[in-house]
């Protein structure tokens, strides 16, 4: 009896222990295998981009150098005199682990006539509200300046494209943008500030469903268990609670060309150090301009795999890059300004971790420019712990820092002439 006893206790063990190791390696829809391949594409695009702009420079095509900037996703697009009859072709410019974000290529177009937003549960057609909930791929413009106060979260649908170039379009009220369970968004050119909690009232996620929600955090842009997200050219700030946080497996997500200002937490990846399907999470962050009144959390991680890329951090009162759950951290490419505060000059922060067990966790820096004595503390098999500077980076990539990122934020309009096309 004793022996059958251990036997089954041991199986039982057993089958727990493939159970445990099941789920630490669970793989999320829309996670890249290989995410060093991810990287090394990235750079390939920049490095293709930088050289086109420099040969044109020489050869004085002047209608073109003028254009080129250096920036992958811009010079893909931006180039083109007739891109606002060819909008859909933005779809095709995204970098990173947002590359695959379809948007709402090959669907109709959408205008937006209306800035209203009365009814969270039966939406006005031509309303913002109305076209994010619809199922079909929607490609979403705006034909003039608008200003949308939403009353409730604006909870998308899968296949849809925000495309906010030819006005300035400004989202702000309750919420804001609610991206859960869905894939396929991309979000560009548009201003998203001042977004307040909202909640505890029914709203209408697809035409055949709403439901009740519970108070909101009051992010810009929330991630929520989505895949193939791209957050391109907005300007963020003055929220309650993160300018654009992803969450509960979200992966597959590029945020690009940025402008953040006036925040204290800008931006969480990962819901919790416990919560294990967030190792798959893997984002891009690339050409992003961290601006003034920052505080921290550019990004602050939990878990996954976080590379970036070749954006220019102002300044930070607290840190810029902060972590816990042992994320990988691949810093490469970006400038970082410390504040005056001698006390705040480092870059990084490990949340809540003794040394003891950060030590082993993988955050790099390579070709980082450290500015006003910031400094990267990296950790990792074979790494220094303190990078002062970045010899490896030589003085005109600070010029380059400069291309890649001087469109950062909303395009507006005016001098770009953006029109609507159509």
């Amino acid at each position: 009896m004793l022996t059958r006893t251990c036997i089954a206790l041991i199986s039982l063990l057993a089958s727990f222990s493939l159970a445990k190791a099941a789920y630490l390696n669970l793989t999320l829809p829309g996670q890249h295998p290989n995410p060093e391949e991810v990287v090394q594409e990235v750079h390939r695009r920049v490095n293709a981009s930088v050289v086109r702009r420099e040969m044109l420079q020489v050869t004085q095509r002047e209608q073109f150098s003028s254009c080129l900037t250096g920036n992958p996703i811009d010079d893909c697009w931006k180039c083109d005199p007739d891109w606002p009859n060819n909008r859909q072709r933005l779809a095709d410019c995204a970098i990173g682990f947002g590359q695959y974000a379809l948007g709402g290529k090959g669907g109709e177009y959408y205008i937006v006539t209306d800035s209203s937003d009365d009814d969270a549960v039966n939406p006005k057609p031509g309303t913002l509200r109305y076209a994010v909930i619809q199922p079909e791929p929607l490609w979403i413009v705006f034909p003039s300046n608008m200003l949308i106060k939403l009353n409730q979260e604006l909870i998308f649908n899968s296949y849809k494209t925000l495309d906010g170039r030819g006005a300035n379009v400004h989202i702000t009220g309750g919420g804001c943008i609610t991206l859960q369970y869905i894939s396929n968004v991309i979000i560009h050119n548009v201003h998203i500030h001042h977004c307040v909690q909202s909640g505890n009232t029914n709203v209408r996620s697809s035409p055949t469903h709403y439901g009740y929600r519970t108070k909101s955090d009051g992010d810009g842009i929330s991630i929520f268990g989505s895949k193939d997200i791209w957050v391109d050219h907005c300007s963020l700030s003055h929220c309650k609670d993160g300018l654009i946080d992803a969450v509960m497996g979200s992966t597959g997500i590029t945020i690009s060309n940025n402008y953040f200002s006036n925040h204290n937490e800008v931006m969480l990846l990962g819901h919790s150090d416990d919560y294990l399907p967030d190792s798959g999470m893997q984002v891009t962050i690339a050409f992003n301009h961290f601006g003034e009144n920052l505080v921290q959390r550019m990004p602050r991680c939990r878990r996954g795999y976080i590379h970036v890329v070749n954006n220019d951090f102002t300044a930070w009162e607290m840190y810029a890059i902060g972590g816990s759950g042992n994320p990988t951290i691949n810093s490469q490419g970006n400038r970082y300004t410390a504040p005056t505060n001698r006390n705040a000059k480092e870059v990084t922060k490990r949340v809540d971790t003794g040394e003891g067990q950060w030590r082993g966790w993988n955050w790099r820096s390579e070709g980082d420019i450290m500015v006003n004595g910031a400094f990267f503390v990296a950790s990792g098999a074979g790494v220094e712990i303190k990078y002062e500077k970045a010899y490896s980076v030589e003085p005109k990539s600070a010029v380059l820092i400069d291309q890649l990122i001087m469109h950062a934020g909303a395009l507006g309009v005016g001098g770009r002439v953006l029109g609507l096309g159509l």
